[in-house]
């Protein structure tokens, strides 16, 4: 009896944890007859079994529900709110039952008859039960006890190293055949029990969801909120332990989203949004990572408040205001803070965040995030897939061994691979490896380590599922099933490693984190880098090397890459609009920033850092497309402004920026100085004139002009060979020719910059 007890109480509450979301669901929907059938076969399965193992109490409750769920079957009772509130609290009851039964505790039976009554047709009879009152103990079995489970694993732990090691020392030894069989024969039974082992101690994490959709309901209507939870990925499987020690943290993020994220409804009208607070909790698997995403679209973290907070607790305000803005989010993590003033059932006590950051870290997570003010927070629990055993790659890097997944790896090349290349676009490196291009992210720098490679070095290329990069490391060692356990919480921190291992070697070693590894390194898969096609060009008219994007009003462009430094994302939050135009906050600086379409408001987008020497300007694009050399042939446009000239590239126009005149319009000083000496355009070649020359006569604090108005007099005339000056205009010429080598008529070859500047400012000057 003893057993069928326990299979009863471990059945109930698999089914409670599912139910109450069911309910609540049912509630919105009372046409889904399908949750309705679910919920009836819940209540007469229990009183079923009640029945037959003599538990009364049960039996009356759940039979009770029963006939109230029968009559909605029928159509004869409406599910109206009442109807659902005393169904839920029946459900209360029987799972607190169900644990004083399981912990050998008297319950007392009050209130029961209630509970009974308020099921009953116009009944005023409200009694509700706070399920997060009722205390339940974590589940110790998944028909199996947990501590035989956790004994299973410690023990393949020990068999997988061993196999590892003996393995290792028959490696360079003459050694039987039929040895080296049995040893094949005994790694492929190691690897089948593993993966058994590994897969009983596996769970859905919809064991950790299903009671969200309640426990969301009762906090926003205990807070006289409306609040819609959306739930995702509840199929993805997590340890089990992962998921008893998640429990909690998730519980308290919730009920903090919607205590002091989402907004009353009042205030979410005022600031234009739907009165129904939105909450999505998501659940995705990312390389050998669990990532459990909670976000809302409340008010987000005000950090100047958390500052402040701190400041009246006796911190130094200087030091907390010179923090970046991701710094200041973090400080929701300090010990005893809360940005709530009054005291709640649900929060504002000071005990809060530093918990829940503390219990992921301790089984080797990490907790990101990431708030837009007045739009919501985004919050992420990185936890590792599972405390068990992985196969791996070891490779080395600066005298250290590390482990890589192997599931993340697609392929290893040595770089002196004659189908490798290595190009550099700005101050970022990028592989071509047989014709697909990719950035290239080395291991020592990236963690910070001298590199001591004498020989050549390898490339892994890692795929962190939203896009793939190569992995400069020194060496690749071995590949080895190794037993994954957290590293210390500083080291987990990082967000470069995932865990570290014992290989039979005896000597620790740490699990890399190829994610947090690209996400360290800037890394953005919005697509793939592209490399720059390295192309000596001695002479200016064989071509020049340009990037080709796509602009942020859909045109394809292209701009010389000897002005770009990178391409890089940037926070929609960095972008503004002062002193008459947007400006970019980016390492610590304040750049100009060109947009030929509105930027994005929120998430990140992409811009091109061009760079003349001096001075800097961004430019926002919506995607990089390719490198290619522009055609001689360029159609130069009609008059001055940001694009020169327009290109055919593989059949399709793309438009030429003139990187001059972005920067004479865009860096201080503006594009028409009111005060420069006047240079009049001569001559032929109108729209090259303009397109070319006129940008570097204006930065160089030139009015540069075709038409004199009435009365305006020219300080310096420039045309070029084939044509000659305009009689009617007195001033100094400077002629201009196609041709190179030394001149006999004092021309100057109109490629030569610094000539030509030299030239224009000493004719202008006999003016």
């Amino acid at each position: 009896m003893d057993d069928l007890l326990q299979e009863f109480i471990a059945e109930t509450r698999e089914t409670l944890d599912a139910l109450s979301g069911e309910i609540v669901a049912w509630e919105a929907n009372p046409g889904d007859r399908a949750r309705l059938d679910a919920i009836f076969r819940f209540v007469h399965t229990v009183k079923g079994s009640c029945g037959f193992l003599d538990l009364p109490r049960l039996a009356r409750l759940s039979h009770a529900a029963e006939d109230v769920l029968a009559a909605v079957r029928s159509g004869e009772r409406a599910p109206d709110r009442a109807l659902v509130n005393a169904v839920l609290a029946i459900v209360d009851r029987i799972g607190e039952i169900v644990e004083a039964i399981d912990a050998g505790s008297p319950l007392d039976d009050s209130g029961e008859d209630l509970l009974v009554a308020a099921l009953e047709e116009g009944s005023d009879e409200v009694a509700q039960i706070n399920a997060a009152l009722v205390q339940r103990a974590p589940a110790r079995s998944v028909r199996l006890n947990v501590d035989l489970l956790d004994r299973m694993m410690s023990g393949m732990s020990d068999m997988v190293l061993a196999r590892n090691e003996l393995s290792r020392r028959l490696r360079g030894a003459d050694v039987d055949p039929q040895i080296e069989a049995a040893l094949e024969r005994m790694s492929a039974t190691v690897a089948d029990l593993r993966d058994t082992v590994t897969r009983t101690r596996m769970q859905k994490i919809d064991a950790l969801f299903s009671a969200l959709p309640r426990m969301v309901r009762d906090t926003a209507a205990g807070l006289g909120k409306s609040v819609t939870l959306q739930v995702d990925g509840a199929e993805v499987e997590l340890d089990r332990e992962m998921i008893e020690v998640l429990r909690d943290p998730l519980v308290h993020i919730v009920r903090n989203s919607i205590d002091h994220g989402i907004e009353p409804a009042a205030e979410r009208r005022a600031a234009g949004k739907r009165e129904n607070g939105r909450l999505t909790v998501s659940a995705r698997q990312s390389g050998n990572q669990i990532i459990v995403e909670i976000a809302d679209d409340g008010r987000g973290i005000d950090t100047e408040r958390l500052v402040r907070k701190l400041v009246d607790a006796g911190r130094d305000e200087r030091a907390l205001r010179a923090l970046s803005e991701r710094q200041k989010l973090a400080l929701v993590f300090e010990p005893g803070l809360s940005s709530k003033d009054e005291v709640s059932e649900v929060s504002g006590r000071g005990v809060g965040m530093d918990v829940v950051r503390a219990a992921i870290e301790q089984i080797g997570g990490r907790v990101e995030l990431d708030s837009v003010p007045g739009r919501g927070l985004r919050l992420q629990i990185h936890v590792p897939l599972t405390l068990s055993i992985i196969p791996t790659i070891v490779v080395a890097a600066g005298g250290q061994r590390f482990a890589v997944p192997r599931q993340a790896i697609e392929e290893i090349v040595s770089e002196r691979n004659e189908s490798i290349r290595i190009d550099h676009l700005g101050t970022a490196e990028v592989a071509t490896v047989r014709d697909r291009r990719l950035p290239l992210v080395t291991l020592t720098r990236q963690l910070g380590m001298d590199s001591i490679s004498f020989g050549e070095t390898m490339l892994a290329i890692v795929n962190v599922g939203e896009g793939s990069y190569a992995l400069r490391v020194e060496d690749v060692l071995d590949n080895e099933e190794l037993v994954i356990k957290p590293a210390a919480p500083a080291v987990m921190a990082t967000g470069l490693y995932a865990g570290q291992t014992l290989p039979d070697s005896g000597c620790p070693m740490l699990l890399l984190d190829c994610a947090g590894i690209a996400r360290d390194a800037g890394l953005h898969f919005t697509r793939e880098l592209i490399a720059e096609e390295i192309e000596e060009t001695a002479e200016v008219e064989s071509g020049i090397s340009a990037l080709v994007f796509i602009d942020l009003d859909g045109v394809r462009r292209a701009v010389p890459l000897a002005l770009l430094d990178r391409i890089e994302q940037v926070d929609a939050n960095a972008v503004r609009f002062a002193a008459g135009r947007l400006r970019l906050t980016i390492d610590g600086r304040i750049v100009p920033l060109v947009a030929r379409a509105e930027f994005a408001e929120s998430g990140t987008g992409s811009v091109l850092r061009l760079k003349d020497g001096e001075a800097e300007i961004a430019y926002a694009i919506a995607d990089a497309a390719d490198i290619v050399t522009l055609p001689l042939e360029l159609v130069h446009a009609d008059t001055p402004g940001p694009v020169a000239a327009v290109a055919l590239v593989d059949g399709e126009p793309v438009e030429l920026l003139d990187p001059h005149w972005l920067f004479a319009a865009h860096v201080a000083g503006g594009a028409e100085p009111d005060g420069g000496p006047v240079c009049l355009l001569s001559g032929g070649e109108q729209e090259w004139m303009r397109g070319f020359v006129k940008p570097i006569l204006e930065a160089a604090g030139y009015r540069v002009t075709d038409t004199l108005a009435p009365g305006e007099r020219a300080d310096v005339v420039l045309t070029n060979d084939e044509h000659g000056a305009m009689s009617d205009v007195a001033a100094p010429v400077v002629r201009l020719r196609s041709r190179r080598g030394e001149a006999v008529d004092g021309s100057v070859y109109r490629y030569d910059r610094d000539g030509l500047l030299s030239a224009i400012a000493s004719a202008a000057r006999k003016g």
